[in-house]
């Protein structure tokens, strides 16, 4: 579990996270800050007996989670965010133009 630079927390599954490490550790120098904040802030989460996580008070307050949280499946990890942030961050997205990206993308 990492702090994401958008205000949210990043859980992956180990194998995921290991491929990650390994992709941000490899970066140049250049990207020394992004480093330290994707790799310095990873912390270890486990399962307890009703599978529940215990995010850490200090990764709650970097993402701004406070009661209320929305989980995300994001394909290869899931992101963890305050609800309040995720809305308004959500409602702000759904106003912009959408990607030139999803242009030609079939749904």
């Amino acid at each position: 579990m990492t702090k994401h630079p958008h205000g949210c927390l990043m859980i992956f599954p180990r194998p995921e996270w290991e491929q990650f490490r390994e992709r941000i550790a490899a970066l140049p120098m250049s990207a020394q800050w992004w480093k330290r904040i994707f790799l310095g802030n990873a912390m270890d989460a486990e399962m307890d007996g009703t599978g529940r996580v215990l995010i850490a008070p200090e990764l709650r307050q970097a993402a701004g989670i406070s009661k209320e949280a929305v989980l995300l499946g994001m394909g290869s990890y899931f992101e963890l965010w305050d609800k309040a942030t995720y809305e308004a961050q959500e409602a702000q997205a759904m106003q912009a133009e959408m990607p030139d990206v999803f242009r030609d993308f079939s749904f």
